[in-house]
């Protein structure tokens, strides 16, 4: 498979940026990044083989699992860092200082991250998270695992939540559904060999409208495994799996009529973000943001989306970014 040259399509970190050519415009995001969107990022046409084309994006994956943004009003900061690194004891690790007044907050869940993102995008971007998890479309909840429910209790008690009230599944296992102060659904469930802070990883319920069509994007596009669909009584729904090691995708067919593909995506870290692109471009994929420099980091990234709009962030991380130094160390 070709690859990108040699990190020619790379920034060298702030130091090392250039000031943008003629054929380059910026965007930012709703976290405050500023994108430099540049022609000379992508696979000129007939580079790429019909074969390379067609494989899934599974090929070009770099991490044992994906990352998940929960994008939310800035008022809510202090009571979400509080919720998600003091209630959920998420692991709290270095944030990214995107600009000179705002940060993005990381929190670590096993190899991959929940990242607090203050900031909404106005537009095509939609916020209902009415109905919670049977409100309609979108990412609808984040699904973690614990060991213990009574500590689970006391955590939430200690940061000056209400403790979650656990039921008692049909299979015996304990779960429990609670609303971050953003108002969206965290799916809590008790499994007494998972390991504590949720450092088995993260599961993300997305409803959709179509679940042919979501059920082949992310199986054949994005190239996660399908696994046995399970009944989720908790939930009232049917949910498709579909993982990548720590993570996994549970799509099911939403009941409501809301629409919020904005509260929360995907990322997936890459070897080839201009890869992802082609393979986008051929296949009549929904581009979010096009391929891109994240300017003051060493990334290039394409945001993409899903059949129902929601975020699907493919970052394909250089050697002298901040990701790569703190692995290295």
């Amino acid at each position: 498979m070709k690859k990108v040259s040699a990190m020619a399509l790379l920034v060298a970190g702030a130091a090392g940026m250039v000031a943008p050519s003629a054929a380059q415009q910026t965007v930012t995001t709703p976290e405050g990044a500023v994108l430099s969107i540049d022609s000379d990022l992508p696979y000129k046409p007939g580079e790429l083989s019909d074969e390379q084309l067609a494989e899934s994006t599974r090929v070009l994956f770099r991490q044992d699992s994906m990352n998940v943004f929960r994008r939310f009003d800035p008022a809510l900061t202090e009571q979400m860092v509080k919720f998600y690194v003091e209630a959920l004891a998420l692991r709290s690790l270095n944030p990214i200082q995107l600009t000179a007044t705002q940060q993005m907050i990381l929190t670590g869940v096993g190899s991959g991250q929940v990242k607090l993102a203050a900031g909404q995008q106005e537009g095509s971007r939609k916020y209902d998270l009415s109905g919670g998890y049977a409100g309609g479309t979108g990412i609808r909840f984040l699904r973690l695992t614990y060991p213990d429910r009574e500590v689970v209790a006391q955590r939430f008690i200690a940061a000056g939540f209400a403790a979650p009230r656990f039921t008692q599944q049909v299979d015996g296992a304990w779960q429990a559904v609670v609303k971050d102060p953003g108002g969206f659904d965290i799916v809590i469930g008790i499994k007494p060999d998972a390991k504590d802070y949720s450092d088995d990883g993260v599961s993300v319920g997305i409803a959709v409208s179509d679940l042919d069509a979501s059920r082949a994007f992310y199986r054949e596009f994005v190239g996660l495994d399908e696994l046995e669909p399970v009944e989720a009584p908790l939930l009232g729904v049917t949910l498709y799996p579909y993982r990548h090691k720590e993570t996994t995708v549970l799509l099911y067919e939403a009941k409501g009529p809301g629409v919020d593909n904005g509260s929360a995506g995907i990322q997936y870290v890459v070897s080839d973000a201009p890869m992802v692109d082609a393979k986008a471009n051929s296949r009549g994929i929904a581009v979010e943001q096009p391929l891109n420099k994240l300017t003051g980091f060493d990334l290039v990234t394409v945001w993409l989306n899903d059949p129902d709009g929601v975020t699907n962030y493919f970052a394909q991380v250089g050697p002298n970014s901040r990701t790569v130094r703190e692995r290295a160390n």
